[in-house]
C-alpha cells in the first residue's frame, strides 16, 4: 500500500512541501481545489521534485469544460514525465452554481460524459484523428493541427473519480482507472456501501477488481507537540463534513444517524465550535489515525490493508 500526502497549504509552499514529502517517504503528493487551482499547485510541486507522483484530489470537473480539463492534464503529464494522475470530483450544486457560476444538470450522467469527452479529446491529441464528441451536455467537434499539442510518450493518463454516495461510486467502478474515497468515510461505510457499489460498476463494465485502484483518504497526524492542535482541527473537519446532508449516510453506517441533522442545524447558525464538541473520541477514531511518527504509516496500513491500494494522508499543517 503506497502512502501519499495531501498538500493543503499556500501555493507558494508547494515546492518545499513536495521535497519534504519525498524525504519523509511519501510516494505521491495530491492537492484539492479549495483555495488554489490544483493544476497550478502541482506544476510547482512537480518541477521542484520530479521524482514524486502528483495528483489532483480533486479538481472540480463540473466547474470546467472537458477541453480545459484535458489540456491542463495533458500539460501536467508532460511536465511530470508521466507521473500525473487526474482526479475529478463533481462538488455539490451550491458550489457549482453559486461559487463557479456554472450550470448544474444531473451530476452522475454529466460526470460520465465529462470523462468520455476528456478521453475523446486525448485520443485526438494522441492520434491526430478528427475530434467529434457529441453528447447531451458537451460537444467538441473542432480541433485543428495548430491547437493540437501532439502525442505523449508516457501512455494514457489515469483518470480517477471522487465518490461517496453509491451512484457516483458505481460510476467510478464502471469507468475510472482509480476511485478517490473521501476522508469522511470509515470501514463500516466502506463495507456496507462503497465496496458493493464499486463491484456493481465493475460488473456492469465487465471489468475485474485489478482494473481499478482504490485510493483512500484519511485524517492522520503524528503524536507530538502539535497533537492537541491537530486533534482540534480534525474534529472541526469531521463536524463540517458531517453537517453536509449528502454525507449523512456515512454517520448512519456507524449508528449515528441523528448526529448529521444536528450538525447541519448548527452549521446553519454558524456554531462551528459547538459542532466540533459533538465529535466524541470514539467517533473521531473512526476517521483518523493518531500515532507516533515512526508508526504512522504502519498504523494506516494495518487498518486499511485489503481495502485501499494507496492512501492519501491529510496531515494538519501540511
Amino acid at each position: 500500500m503506497q502512502i501519499d500526502l495531501a498538500y493543503t497549504g499556500p501555493i507558494l509552499g508547494a515546492e518545499q512541501a513536495a521535497l519534504q514529502a519525498h524525504q519523509e517517504g511519501y510516494g505521491g503528493l495530491w492537492t484539492s481545489e479549495t483555495k488554489h487551482d490544483p493544476f497550478l499547485t502541482l506544476t510547482l510541486a512537480s518541477r521542484a521534485c520530479p521524482e514524486m507522483e502528483v495528483g489532483t484530489g480533486i479538481a472540480v470537473a463540473l466547474a470546467r469544460s472537458p477541453y480545459t480539463v484535458a489540456q491542463c492534464a495533458w500539460d501536467l503529464a508532460q511536465l511530470s514525465g508521466g507521473r500525473f494522475l487526474l482526479g475529478l470530483g463533481s462538488q455539490v450544486k451550491a458550489h457549482i452554481t453559486r461559487r463557479f457560476s456554472m450550470p448544474w444538470h444531473k451530476p452522475v450522467p454529466q460526470m460520465r460524459e465529462m470523462i468520455q469527452a476528456v478521453r475523446a479529446i486525448w485520443h485526438s491529441f494522441e492520434t491526430g484523428d478528427r475530434l467529434n464528441f457529441q453528447g447531451d451536455y458537451y460537444q467538441h467537434t473542432l480541433l485543428i493541427p495548430n491547437f493540437n499539442p501532439g502525442p505523449l510518450p508516457y501512455g494514457p493518463i489515469p483518470v480517477g473519480l471522487a465518490a461517496v454516495g453509491p451512484h457516483m461510486t458505481k460510476l467510478a467502478g464502471e469507468m475510472a482507472d482509480f476511485v478517490i474515497l473521501h476522508p469522511f468515510v470509515n470501514v463500516s461505510f466502506l463495507n456496507k456501501v462503497t465496496l458493493p457499489a464499486l463491484q456493481k460498476g465493475l460488473n456492469k463494465a465487465g471489468r475485474d477488481r485489478g482494473q481499478l485502484k482504490v485510493v483512500g483518504s484519511l485524517f492522520a497526524f503524528p503524536e507530538g507537540d502539535m497533537a492537541d492542535s491537530n486533534e482540534a482541527t480534525v474534529r472541526q473537519k469531521i463536524a463540517f463534513y458531517g453537517s453536509t446532508p449528502a454525507y449523512h449516510g456515512v454517520l448512519e453506517a456507524l449508528g449515528e444517524g441523528d448526529l448529521g441533522p444536528e450538525l447541519h442545524r448548527l452549521s446553519k447558525k454558524g456554531e462551528w465550535k459547538s459542532m466540533a464538541s459533538l465529535i466524541t473520541d470514539d467517533l473521531a477514531d473512526r476517521f483518523r489515525v493518531r500515532a507516533p511518527k515512526d508508526q504512522l504509516f504502519e498504523e494506516v496500513r494495518e487498518r486499511f490493508q485489503g481495502i485501499y491500494d494507496r492512501v492519501i494522508l491529510t496531515v494538519p499543517g501540511s
